[in-house]
């Protein structure tokens, strides 16, 4: 019931996820000492996958096993994820020409301009702090606009891994927590890390099968290379999604910034995007391709984390991935968010008013939301969208 708690409470974004754990697991309940904690969440931000949805499923793991595990991860995405699909229904429901000219789904598209907008410069400042790590950025971003699709945001991942190796100081050694152990031995653990890759290498192979295969292989390989979680997928999504004829590009958008006015992770726009594209079948199909990655990845480390940790090398190719994945979203904010949300004057008013809601005024993203989708049929209704 924590979980679930969690799941229908937790707005915000993955930041503030983090803080709803800590206060119900550490502050509240005692599960995890601060230092314990600490190192769980380095774990879950250093493996590919949504962060906050694995500190959940690692949680669950620490607390009751398996069987915990599972119950933490549906508790806490099966709220959102319920909302995303019913969204997709009620959006294929409306039909194309009615859905495109709903003056609502113009505010949509322009929350998600302000949204992306504000999620890269609060990245930006973390993870590409310096001159290096900013020209990293704009490279990646280069990339991914000149070779649009996966091969330019893998080849982006690829060699920022590679210049955060050769290119960036190597930080400094850090001490490992205290508090943290591992409910799962070596052996189980490494057997997560080769279904991890094993899956990663097999799904291609299998999506030929059919079109939920396909779907899977797509949303299995945006989870399972995607660093940082949360705004950072989009890309990889659109890529998987609207690149290849699945998911109209203002669908798209829309669900992005329909995505931010529901508590839970923001991996659940997977279940939006599943159901556009092969209804039911689809979302719970996306839904578990997109989330199986990170929770593998998490629990295949778990073990090793201490010594994965005290290597430099690993610590460094992480600085550079993480500025790669700051150009991405960059790329990103251009094409499809800024394209789609901001194409007309209505929307960029929307946009600027949503942009300014939530960088001055310091709104909820669900207010804002709420508000530009009010905005935006207001617009509409007068002509003026």
């Amino acid at each position: 019931m924590l979980f679930l708690r969690l799941g229908l409470t937790s707005f915000g974004g993955p930041a503030a996820h983090l803080g709803f754990f800590r206060e119900a697991v550490v502050a509240r309940r005692g599960w995890l000492d601060e230092a314990a904690y600490a190192e769980l969440v380095a774990l879950c931000q250093f493996m590919p996958g949504p962060a906050s949805s694995q500190l959940g499923f690692a949680l669950g793991l620490l607390r009751a096993g398996w069987a915990g595990a599972l119950a933490a991860f549906a508790g806490f995405t099966l709220p959102s994820a319920l909302l995303m699909a019913g969204f997709a229904a009620g959006v294929a429901g409306a039909g194309a020409g009615g859905f495109g000219g709903a003056g609502w789904l113009m505010g949509l598209k322009a929350a998600a301009v302000a949204v992306v907008a504000q999620a890269l410069m609060g990245m930006g400042r973390s993870l590409a702090p310096d001159a290096r790590r900013k020209a990293l950025a704009g490279g990646a971003a280069a990339l991914a606009l000149l070779a649009p699709g996966v091969a330019g945001q893998l080849g982006a991942i690829g060699l920022g891994a590679l210049a955060g190796l050769f290119l960036l100081p190597e930080p400094a050694a850090e001490a490992p927590g205290s508090g943290l152990s591992s409910p799962i031995s070596r052996r189980a653990g490494a057997a997560c890390l080769a279904a991890f890759a094993g899956l990663l290498a097999l799904s291609p192979l299998l999506a030929g099968l059919g079109p939920l295969a396909a779907l899977a292989d797509g949303f299995y390989r945006s989870g399972a290379l995607v660093f940082g979680g949360g705004h950072v997928v989009l890309p990889l999504l659109e890529a998987e999604t609207v690149a290849r004829g699945l998911v109209p590009a203002d669908a798209f958008v829309a669900g992005y910034g329909a995505a931010q006015a529901v508590p839970g992770p923001l991996f659940t726009f997977a279940a939006f995007l599943g159901w556009m594209a092969e209804g039911a079948a689809g979302a719970c199909v996306a839904l578990a391709a997109i989330f199986l990655p990170g929770f593998l990845a998490v629990a295949g480390a778990l073990p090793f984390w201490a010594a994965i940790r005290a290597r430099p090398g690993a610590r460094a190719a992480l600085m550079g991935v993480n500025a790669a994945v700051v150009g991405l979203l960059l790329a990103a904010l251009y094409d499809p968010v800024f394209a789609q949300g901001a194409a007309t004057a209505g929307g960029a008013v929307t946009a600027l008013a949503a942009w300014l809601a939530l960088v001055e005024a310091k709104l909820s993203p669900v207010i804002v939301v709420a508000g530009a989708a009010a905005l935006g049929q207001g617009l509409a209704w007068a002509g003026l969208g």
